[in-house]
């Protein structure tokens, strides 16, 4: 007498407990790999060539240069600081004006940056820490006083505390990105954007992390209307990073979209209120001393402003003369910079008519970086948009685009990675 045929169930698990069960998962094998990847890619190579990207990296990879820099010469989690990482454990561990970080004079020192000072040396030096928002480093010192009892340096136990809150950023971004995307898509947005190549950002001691998991958070509350969270998502995104101010668009948008002021004037203006959070937040923050030493900084050591059209189509166009120069390393870097661009505005484009307030979010996060007067760090600066990973999960239905995308993005990822775990410049 036969049995019963046994049947396996090769289903996915069906329903929102299983699909963020799996976001989480993915979301921790991806920090062990990507960190795995990173410590034994240090001790596997050596990189001893100097980083001729772009002009200036070839000094600042300096080993003499970097010997000065106790914040980045700590062993531990070493090769998850670098560059930017000086100044927010500098910030978090020293304060904003940490004698051990240069800063700008107006008085210019005849460096090779006319503008760098050393901190008490002259009565207007500013620091460059002034450059970086508060709350990361905020956050970094808090975690960093609990974990007082491991024995470890100082500097290892805030990049430590640094490298957490953006693993945690991180995990609230995906599944935010669960959540925003539809159901057939949203596990394989949060899988495309840990494996985007700019993602590895999301695993330094940088505020990518972070960032992204207040802004992506903020728009999935406001995905379903839930205002007080969006709103005080978005007052702390604009307290990490100054483009947190941009999530007034997507909130005014709804505010209109919704018809607001049909539904009563106390909500309507409840709503509203809550859609100006954003600006009320940057606002506050311009009251501060921070503010004006923020905008010094950034515009003597950074080159960046607030829509800088003509310094922007300068720094553009030098970077596509660089294309037909004989500096190969160049010309894949700005490759890989346009790329991302292109790919943002693209993926925005193509949201736009059925998510107008996440497409138009992700354009002005383009415009915002794009026209900063600076042509560097577009392969960070494009994970902020979620329209990128939404999309690009709606081609990835095809099982072609998503295999072959898949492998791209990890190829370049792992090189990226690499390259950053050497100091050598990523974005």
């Amino acid at each position: 007498m036969k049995g019963k045929p046994v049947s396996l169930n090769l289903k996915p698990p069906s329903g929102n407990h299983s699909q963020t069960r799996n976001v989480i998962l993915i979301w921790l094998a991806w920090a062990v790999i990507l960190s795995a990847y990173q410590f034994w890619v240090t001790r596997r190579i050596d990189l001893t060539k100097t980083d001729t990207v772009l002009a200036w990296t070839a000094s600042d990879m300096n080993p003499d240069f970097l010997a000065g820099k106790r914040y980045l010469i700590d062993p531990f989690l070493n090769e998850h600081a670098a560059w930017d990482s000086e100044y927010y454990l500098s910030i978090a561990m020293a304060g904003y004006d940490d004698p051990e970080i240069r800063g700008v004079s107006s008085n210019p020192s005849g460096n090779r940056y006319q503008f760098i000072c050393i901190m008490g040396t002259l009565p207007d030096c500013t620091s460059l820490n002034y450059a970086f928002f508060p709350l990361y480093p905020d956050l970094m010192r808090i975690l960093a006083a609990g974990l007082t009892w491991l024995p470890i340096t100082p500097v290892a136990r805030f990049s430590l505390a640094g490298f957490l809150i953006s693993l945690l950023g991180t995990l609230a971004a995906m599944l935010s990105l669960n959540k925003m995307a539809s159901r057939e898509d949203g596990l394989r947005s949060a899988v495309y954007l840990i494996i985007f190549p700019g993602s590895l950002f999301l695993m330094q001691v940088y505020t990518e992390g972070l960032f992204l998991g207040l802004t992506f958070a903020g728009l999935a509350c406001l995905q379903d209307r839930k205002w007080l969270p969006a709103a005080l998502l978005a007052a702390l995104a604009v307290w990490t990073r100054p483009g947190g101010a941009l999530l007034l668009l997507p909130m005014a948008i709804v505010w209109v979209l919704d018809r607001s002021w049909t539904k009563g004037w106390e909500k309507a203006l409840w709503t509203g209120l809550a859609a100006l959070t954003p600006l009320c937040s940057y606002w506050i923050w311009t009251l501060t001393p921070m503010s004006e030493k923020f905008k010094r900084v950034e515009a003597l050591f950074f080159g960046r402003g607030f829509l800088d059209i003509p310094g922007s189509i300068q720094v553009w166009s030098r970077a596509f003369q660089s294309f037909g120069q004989a500096n190969p390393q160049r010309f894949f870097y700005y490759g890989i910079e346009v790329a991302a661009v292109v790919l943002a505005v693209v993926t925005c484009l193509v949201l736009i008519k059925e998510r107008p307030e996440v497409a138009l979010y992700g354009l002005a996060v383009v415009s915002f970086a794009v026209l900063s007067g600076s042509a560097q760090g577009m392969v960070r600066y494009m994970i902020a948009v979620p329209a990128l990973f939404m999309v690009l999960a709606r081609w990835g239905r095809h099982p072609v685009f998503d295999s072959l995308w898949t492998l791209a993005s990890c190829l370049l990822l792992g090189l990226l990675a690499l390259l950053f775990s050497f100091n050598y410049w990523v974005g």
